[in-house]
């Protein structure tokens, strides 16, 4: 047993408890998330409702909307933490997310597309539209991130990402321009929004979100040696061209049926892997479970202050997200002192 496989064994206690006390907090704040509200209703009241519909105002706040959103919070949430997560990895880059990376914007136009150019509205349609936007969105970064001297390093990366979703963000603002009926439809889409009036629409989309998630999964491992550069982890017998094909098709899945379901919600896959990294080391097998319970947290944690501040007009929350996304992300990297910025 090597010295880096014996500092992981003494590690692993404090990780499991770090992952077991960030599922209790996730639990409390599933509480809150139907507790709090335009009108707030008592804790014990949430838990005795939840699940168990009753004649009366209260009960139809908890089991209606409230409860939508807050499970739609939680399977998105998980989807943007852990693809995140794995985008980092993927790239050694610590400024990627699907959002920085196109990804978002690719489905944003897919969706766009299938609005107002087909006419679909079928939640079915939008996936699909939303998950070839996203791989497409992807492709290209990739592409043009490995034109030149050096192959795809972080900082082209960054650069073709943000370029790319440049253009598509055009090409999106082109076709809204043109159709007023689908600009109706795309704005309140675009803030980002858990406010979903179907909750069908989860029972349709989470086969694509637990798919991406078990590929996500697949790839941790290969991560710890692609971190090491191209060359060691074909020295050791990983398949550099499949990890990350691998790895693509698992972040277009969550991050395109999250996109296609509750608009493009930025920071959450940027910010929660540095904060997962930070509590576990780099270990890509630990910062993708922890994502995956940290990011819906703050997602859920968001949204219920959009509520309680917006009131009636409630503050969406890729909007709270990303007041307080950015301030905490730039903190966090004058903090680490991240190279690459």
């Amino acid at each position: 047993m090597t010295e880096l496989d014996v500092r992981a064994e003494r590690r692993r206690p404090a990780r499991v408890g770090g992952l077991v006390g960030a599922l209790v907090v996730l639990v409390a704040v599933l509480v809150l998330s139907m507790a709090v509200g335009n009108r707030h209703i008592p804790l014990d009241e949430v838990v005795r409702l939840v699940g168990r519909p009753e004649e009366g105002e209260t009960s139809a706040i908890v089991n209606g909307m409230r409860l939508s959103r807050t499970l739609f919070g939680l399977a998105v949430g998980v989807a943007l933490g852990v693809a995140g997560a794995l985008m980092q990895g993927l790239t050694r880059n610590p400024l990627a997310d699907p959002g920085l990376l196109g990804v978002n914007a690719g489905a944003a136009l897919g969706v766009v597309v299938t609005s107002g150019v087909f006419g679909v509205t079928a939640l079915y349609g939008h996936i699909w539209f939303a998950f070839a936007g996203a791989l497409a969105a992807t492709v290209v970064v990739y592409l043009l991130g490995g034109l030149g001297q050096g192959g795809a390093d972080p900082a082209k990366l960054a650069l073709a990402g943000a370029a790319v979703s440049a253009l598509l963000q055009s090409v999106i603002a082109t076709m809204l321009l043109l159709d007023a009926a689908t600009l109706d439809e795309y704005r309140f889409w675009a803030v980002g929004s858990l406010n979903v009036p179907d909750r069908g629409t989860l029972v349709q989309v989470l086969p694509f979100l637990a798919a991406g998630a078990a590929l996500a999964l697949a790839t941790a491992p290969a991560l710890n040696n692609l971190s090491l550069g191209d060359d060691v982890a074909r020295s050791l017998g990983q398949n550099v061209r499949w990890v990350r094909v691998r790895g693509i098709a698992a972040i277009t899945l969550l991050a395109g049926g999250a996109t296609a379901v509750c608009g493009p919600i930025a920071f959450i896959g940027l910010v929660v892997p540095h904060i997962a990294r930070a509590l576990t080391g780099a270990d890509h097998r630990w910062v993708l479970a922890y994502s995956a319970v940290l990011a819906p947290i703050l997602l859920l944690a968001a949204d219920a202050v959009g509520r309680v501040l917006g009131g009636r007009a409630e503050i969406h929350v890729g909007i709270v997200v990303a007041f307080v996304g950015a301030p905490f992300f730039i903190a966090l990297v004058r903090r680490r002192g991240t190279p690459e910025l």
